[in-house]
């Protein structure tokens, strides 16, 4: 009967291995209330790099998007802004009397988008170009403060023939060290 179809076993009232296991399952259901944890909710299956990384890579993407949909948005609203300024200014002139105040303002305003957008351009390289030279300069001081580090570097790490090291330097920077702190004081 071991080697008998399972169906017949549970129909002639055998208890097999496949009517165990249905047996087994009916009484862990009476004595927990519920089916027994199954495996992957026991196991830590939460914790998984690649699940991680993409939903890292997924709020990357989201941030980007975001960022180029309020820029767009915002190219929208300045080019409509400036066309009204210059609807606006054509209306004034044709329409009513202009003080000579506003007369001047409007003569030094901008005619028109292009010298708007060149304007804003201009002050664009000049803000990059101010950022460049600090950069430059920075970089350079430091240089000079690396090459003056590793020079003292070197000659604190002479030595003699004999393998001691050679005073006269450590005595010369304990001196400058000395007369540092005695100007700052």
């Amino acid at each position: 009967m071991k080697n008998g179809n399972p169906k017949d076993a549970v129909i002639n009232g055998d208890k097999s291995e496949g009517s165990k296991s249905v047996y087994n399952k009916k009484k862990n259901m009476k004595r927990f209330g519920r089916q027994g944890r199954s495996l992957e909710k026991s196991t830590n299956s939460y914790y998984n790099p690649s699940v991680i990384k993409k939903k890292r890579e997924f709020y990357d993407n989201a941030k980007h998007v975001k960022k180029y949909k309020k820029l767009v948005k915002q190219q929208q609203t300045d080019v409509p802004l400036a066309i009204k300024a210059l609807e606006d200014e054509n209306e004034t002139e044709e329409g009513s009397k202009m003080s000579k105040n506003n007369k001047k303002r409007k003569d030094r305003e901008p005619r028109n988008l292009i010298e708007i957008y060149e304007k804003k351009h201009e002050e664009q390289e000049k803000a990059r170009m101010e950022k460049e030279t600090v950069f430059q300069a920075r970089k350079e001081e430091r240089e000079k403060s690396e090459a003056r580090r590793k020079d003292i570097r070197e000659k604190m790490m002479k030595k003699t023939r004999k393998g001691q090291p050679v005073m006269k330097y450590r005595i010369q920077h304990l001196l400058e060290t000395i007369q540092g702190s005695m100007n700052k004081s």
